[in-house]
């Protein structure tokens, strides 16, 4: 942490390059890992069930899904969809079984030597955790490899193109998460959608989204618990850059810086995209309004719009203070020892109907929108008013 601070902030790149990007050879490795698991998961591990279990497909999410995973940290999260799941009341009712079936199946195959790898299983303390954590390791490997499976209902079923998904599966959503009292629970149905929103994105800004998370990493080393979700400050570097930037190649440090100013200020993030979910049906229009009335931080996870990652207010308060400190360190100076400048970040309002919009950009990225809260008064009057404190603060709800 202390050479990443200590870079000047004309160094960033390479200090990205050199430190933070996995090697040819280290993403090989995982590669034939996660390889090694699907091909497990696909033939092996529920042949011989009591009733037939098909695997509709297994998607890698995690960093290795999206396209960030930082050098050394050798992690994949594999979401195996099961047909036996119709609703998602059912996974919640029913991935402990399978994720106990999962682990006897590993153990059986360590044990017949069928793997020239071995695993070492994680022992959960929950009676139905959401996952099964283990370790693979092998010679072929230099570390071992750590694995988290999660079983799900597969909502969306099969994906066509950069067209939204039906609204109905949000309503859905929507309704058993309240029913169950359960919102963000069901993330993992949606990890085709998070994948997909960052690993399209350019090069250069996966190398920003790597270095906020280094940063992260180490500060969570330093600060321990609580600090938000890795995944709101991997949202903050996209929203940061779609707001002040949108080139494919920029400026490191005043990335860095925004993303920084951001965490500062993260009283008055209200945060959300439209890429796959918007207002346009009435249910999911009055869940939105309920969502964004709530004290801010609010950073609505753009697959999920029941996932508000703004987490612990006492984790954003840490964590803004430790971004206080950094924004005096040399990686923030420029080479005369002036401060780096942050990018100014858009906030014109636009349309629904605004001619000027680039579809093409919509589709791609979301386009970025900007509204007063009251946008929503008009149409629900669920929408309720935020507590004292957050009316007197200059906040706009953004969305993407």
């Amino acid at each position: 942490m202390m050479e990443l601070r200590n870079t000047p902030a004309r160094d960033l790149d390479k200090f990205i390059e050199e430190n933070l990007l996995p090697d040819t050879h280290f993403r090989k490795q995982i590669n034939q890992a996660i390889d090694i698991i699907c091909g497990f998961l696909k033939e092996r591990c529920f042949r011989d069930s009591s009733y037939p279990v098909h695997v509709s497909k297994v998607v890698k999410g995690g960093s290795s899904g999206k396209g960030t995973t930082l050098r050394g940290r050798s992690d994949a999260d594999l979401v195996v969809f099961l047909s036996p799941l119709t609703t998602f009341q059912d996974q919640l009712k029913h991935r402990g079984e399978f994720i106990r079936e999962i682990r006897r199946q590993l153990e059986a195959c360590q044990r017949e030597e069928v793997f020239s790898v071995k695993f070492e299983v994680q022992t959960s303390h929950w009676d139905s955790p959401r996952a099964l954590s283990f370790m693979l390791s092998s010679p072929r490997l230099r570390k071992g490899v750590e694995f988290d499976v999660l079983p799900a209902f597969d909502a969306l079923g099969q994906l066509t193109g950069i067209n939204k998904p039906n609204p109905e599966i949000y309503v859905k959503l929507i309704n058993e998460c309240i029913l169950l009292q359960k919102e963000g629970e069901f993330s993992t149905c949606f990890t085709e959608l998070q994948r997909d929103f960052l690993k399209q994105r350019p090069t250069k800004l996966k190398s920003l989204i790597r270095l906020v998370k280094h940063w992260y990493q180490n500060c969570k080393e330093k600060l321990g618990k609580p600090l938000p979700p890795q995944y709101a400050l991997e949202l903050l570097t996209v929203y940061a850059w779609e707001k002040g930037s949108l080139n494919t190649d920029f400026n490191t440090a005043q990335g860095f810086r925004t993303v920084l100013e951001l965490v500062i200020n993260y009283k008055q993030l209200c945060i959300y995209w439209t890429v796959y979910y918007d207002d346009k049906n009435p249910s999911i229009r009055e869940y939105l309004s309920r969502q964004l009335s709530k004290p801010r931080p609010v950073i609505l996870d753009p697959a999920d719009p029941t996932g508000n990652l703004g987490g612990d207010p006492k984790g954003w308060w840490k964590l803004a203070r430790e971004a206080e400190d950094w924004l005096d360190y040399p990686c923030f100076k420029n080479w005369d020892g002036s401060p780096v400048s942050s990018w100014t970040l858009s906030t014109e309002s636009i349309s629904e109907d605004d001619e000027t919009c680039d579809p093409r950009m919509y589709q791609k990225y979301g386009y970025i929108r900007t509204y007063e809260p009251s946008y929503f008064s008009q149409y629900s009057s669920t929408f309720q008013k935020a507590s004292t404190p957050q009316e007197e603060e200059n906040w706009t709800c953004t969305i993407l």
